[in-house]
């Protein structure tokens, strides 16, 4: 049996999910500069190379989804992404349902629930 490899979708797909998480992380990163700038822990000189590297991140990453045709790709990885990171969080704010959607996948049921939170959670 032969399997064939689109190698110039494979190369679309590795690149774009390489930088949908250098955004994530740029997104990380300018969260963090923000609350050192709100805690003013960054003299002026800091927070004006840390303003222009995160810009030139930025524009490298444009620059990089627009020469490989990269945009719908990494908007597609981000959305998974985001869809993995809510239902973790889903998961741990609500180990109840956790529990129940366990014992439902062990039973075969296929049928899910949209969460609801536990009353002992949602003080």
């Amino acid at each position: 049996m032969t399997i064939e490899i689109d190698e110039d979708n494979l190369k679309k797909g590795l690149l774009g999910l390489v930088v949908a998480l250098v955004e994530i992380i740029q997104d990380l990163l300018e969260k963090q500069a923000l609350l050192r700038i709100e805690n003013e822990s960054l003299n002026d000189e800091e927070i004006e190379r840390l303003g222009e590297a995160l810009s030139d991140l930025h524009n490298a990453l444009e620059v990089i989804k627009e020469d490989n045709g990269l945009e719908s790709c990494v908007a597609s990885v981000r959305e998974g992404l985001d869809q993995v990171v809510d239902d973790v969080i889903d998961k741990f704010l609500n180990p109840t349902w956790w529990v129940e959607e366990v014992k439902k996948s062990e039973l075969g049921e296929e049928e899910h629930s949209l969460p609801v939170l536990d009353s002992q959670y949602s003080h």
